[in-house]
């Protein structure tokens, strides 16, 4: 217990010099913009001014450098500092994952799948509850009580989460989910720059996207726009994907037993078999045969049969086959007259 609250009171202390320093750069920003207001005034009373606010540029920038210099302190301390036995016997921690330089090799695409799957299997409602929150504040608490949470597979699920959510229309609640997602692979990309866990920095970014450092925030804004976008466009594309395969799938089963398209077979027929068909007058449809070249008339009647649109013993399978024997006959009696 006296290890944890060592460890809280550490990071309580890097937050706290993190507040400190950006304070400090703000101060001596107002006071550099004052001294450039009175450096082109004339004035007594300016240059009096302009000494005073000089001084005080001066005793701004000592503070700065002080705090920067305490900041670098506690980042190399935070480097040197071990992992204790509290902290490694919490559930979502391991050897593997806390080590900076894992001996293993590299997971192959296999292995990190599996790892993904199982991570989501057990931490799935987690990951969609903190992909629900809205403040600063509630995200931080609730990565500090599941700090198991702040990993690659997170973020992964989240993007997947994002894209499902576009696809269903779901567009406001997408958008909530990708600021999270952003959340949570900035708080990754700060633990690769600071060479750290990312369980042990997360604290860090909150303390320096809550001190409302402009520069900072921008390039959060300009990512999570950038993320959306990209975004709206997977979904698009899954979309597409899904009413091409949709369309395939109803195409084979339109098909004839010569594996043609009936809908396909009919845009290509003459106007007056369509209408024929249109119709389902078979009379019609045989006068239209007669008058058409033979050529001609074969080439689509054979398209026809292959593609399901024209049976020629259907009405014989109704009938029996006496019946079979006196309605097809004709029909290809007029069919073989066009071929001669």
């Amino acid at each position: 217990m006296a290890r944890v609250e060592r460890m809280e009171a550490f990071m309580k202390k890097g937050e706290e010099l993190e507040k400190s320093l950006t304070e400090s750069r703000r101060k001596l920003a107002e006071a550099q913009r004052r001294v450039q207001e009175l450096v082109s005034a004339s004035t007594p009373e300016a240059k009096a001014d302009l000494a005073k606010a000089q001084e005080e540029e001066k005793q701004l920038k000592k503070q700065e450098r002080s705090w920067e210099k305490k900041m670098q302190e506690h980042r190399i301390e935070e480097k040197k500092m071990p992992w204790n036995v509290d902290t490694l016997s919490k559930e979502g921690f391991s050897k593997s994952v806390v080590n900076v330089k894992p001996e293993k090799e590299e997971e192959t695409e296999e292995e990190k799948e599996e790892k993904h799957k199982t991570f989501v299997e057990k931490y799935e409602k987690q990951i969609k509850h903190f992909g629900m929150l809205r403040r600063w504040d509630d995200s931080q608490k609730y990565l500090s009580d599941n700090p198991h949470l702040v990993c690659e597979e997170t973020a992964n699920y989240l993007v997947i989460m994002c894209i499902d959510l576009e696809v269903e229309e779901k567009h406001a609640l997408m958008e909530q989910v990708a600021h999270q997602t952003i959340v949570m692979q900035f708080i990754l990309e700060l633990s690769k720059s600071l060479k750290v866990d990312p369980r042990g920095c997360f604290r860090q970014f909150f303390a320096k996207i809550k001190t409302a450092d402009q520069q900072y925030q921008d390039a959060f804004n300009d990512e999570l726009e950038s993320f959306k976008e990209r975004v709206r466009g997977r979904a698009k594309i899954r979309i597409e994907k899904a009413l091409k395969e949709y369309e395939e799938e109803e195409r084979q089963k339109r098909l004839g037993p010569g594996g043609l398209d009936p809908v396909e077979v009919y845009e290509t027929l003459p106007p007056e078999m369509q209408k024929c068909f249109d119709d389902k007058d078979i009379q019609m449809l045989q006068d239209a045969i007669t008058k058409m070249d033979p050529t001609e008339a074969k080439y689509h009647m054979k398209r026809c049969i292959d593609s399901g649109l024209w049976v020629p013993n259907a009405q014989a399978d109704e009938e029996g086959d006496k019946d079979k024997e006196e309605s097809d006959e004709p029909q290809y009696e007029e069919v073989k007259k066009a071929d001669q």
